[in-house]
């Protein structure tokens, strides 16, 4: 739904401290009533270290998909979301460098930048396993008219006023996965890649192999107008996955094979087929969310002797990550827009979730703008802006 259509629809007036924010209750199917919606809840406080932002932009991700079919857990009563730009609405003690009403923008990976994890350079994993991602996943996500974000010294990347927010919002998740896709699969110049599914984040490989120099970049979708998508972002080659795709690459590389290979799906079929893909001492490099079993075929393997290199990546984060590609984005290096394909309000974000796990031709990134309650300096109770007031 165009943005100009519904540009008057606004998120239901709510008394002061209180906001809307879309809720997971329990796993279950789409359409079905009570397994996720927006509801009231308290607008966050700031605590030391944290910031409040008020968002204006948001997304869903196929991520959010999985958790509210069931296929990744988290706990009842979580908002979902892990994709913002908005405003600070307030900042926590010892949050320096910053002020309110500053536009910014937050990763989806989230790391504190001290512990031992985030010094050796693994960033996402702060913590243990996956604990760089906690926004939509262990604490409450963005998906809402306020939300805390955890570890603000390390997180609020300051947008430049030149860039919309529709231009660096897919920054925070797709677009460096995506790029980390073709980074951990060392894309060197001159390279043969293959990037297995194009939806945003395959696309946003696609672009990454593009960016580190790939000559040969091989799209495969079973969907035409993805694969035409993929041309605008650096595909030389687009192959139809319902054809023999594996057939069609060995075509393409004189029977050689791929550098590297980004499976950008996780399905049991994408990831078997990038592994026999690749040419001997090739890497697969893979962003898929398994929610299954995956077993890897022997003779892809070669027996173990093939010196394949598999490598998986979570969303880099932080906002020295985020400054880096809003760098690309200003230098007109490279441009997301094309993959908002559409918009809606907080306000029917039921809906927009059905449209986007429906996988309809033409939907690729759905864009959920957000109506804030109030903005700073509006008459109010006196209790709903800043930390001294709101803790009375």
């Amino acid at each position: 739904m165009p943005f100009a259509l519904m540009a008057d629809k606004k998120t239901q007036e709510l008394p002061c401290g209180v906001m809307q924010a879309n809720v997971f209750r329990r796993p279950g199917e789409f359409g079905l009533p009570g397994g996720f919606g927006l509801e009231e809840k308290p607008i966050p406080i700031a605590g030391p270290g944290e910031a409040v932002m008020q968002v204006r932009l948001t997304t869903i991700c196929g991520t959010d998909i999985h958790i509210v079919r069931g296929e990744y857990p988290v706990q009842p009563g979580l908002t979902l979301g892990h994709e913002a730009v908005g405003v600070i609405h307030e900042l926590g003690a010892g949050v320096t460098g910053y002020t309110i009403g500053q536009r910014v923008l937050v990763g989806a990976i989230t790391p504190c930048g001290q512990c031992e994890a985030c010094l050796r350079g693994d960033r996402s994993q702060c913590g243990g396993p996956l604990g760089g991602w906690r926004l939509g996943n262990t604490i409450d996500g963005v998906q809402a008219e306020y939300a805390l974000i955890p570890n603000a010294q390390a997180n609020l990347a300051v947008i430049p006023e030149a860039l919309s927010d529709e231009q660096v919002i897919l920054l925070a998740d797709i677009a460096s996965t995506g790029f980390a896709a073709a980074e951990r699969g060392e894309v060197r110049l001159g390279d043969t890649v293959a990037v297995f599914a194009q939806g945003p984040i395959g696309l946003c490989a696609t672009l990454g192999a593009r960016l580190m120099g790939a000559s040969e970049i091989i799209a495969i979708d079973s969907d035409p107008s993805r694969l035409k998508m993929s041309q605008r972002f650096g595909a030389t080659s687009v192959v139809l996955a319902e054809g023999n795709p594996l057939e069609e690459i060995r075509e393409v590389t004189e029977g050689r094979g791929v550098d590297v290979a980004i499976e950008a799906l996780g399905t049991q079929e994408t990831f078997e087929n990038a592994l026999r893909a690749l040419r001997p001492g090739g890497r697969l490099s893979s962003v898929g969310v398994y929610s299954g079993h995956l077993t890897l075929p022997l003779e892809a393997l070669r027996a173990g002797l093939g010196e394949q290199t598999i490598v998986t990546t979570l969303c880099p984060g932080g906002k020295e990550r985020m400054q880096r590609l809003m760098r690309l984005v200003t230098a007109h290096r490279i441009d997301l827009t094309p993959l908002l394909t559409h918009f809606y309000p907080l306000s029917e974000i039921k809906e927009a979730y059905q449209l986007f796990q429906s996988h309809d031709p033409g939907v690729l990134k759905i864009g959920i703008r957000v109506s804030s309650i109030k903005n700073k300096g509006d008459k109010c109770c006196g209790k709903c802006y800043g930390s001294e007031n709101r803790r009375q």
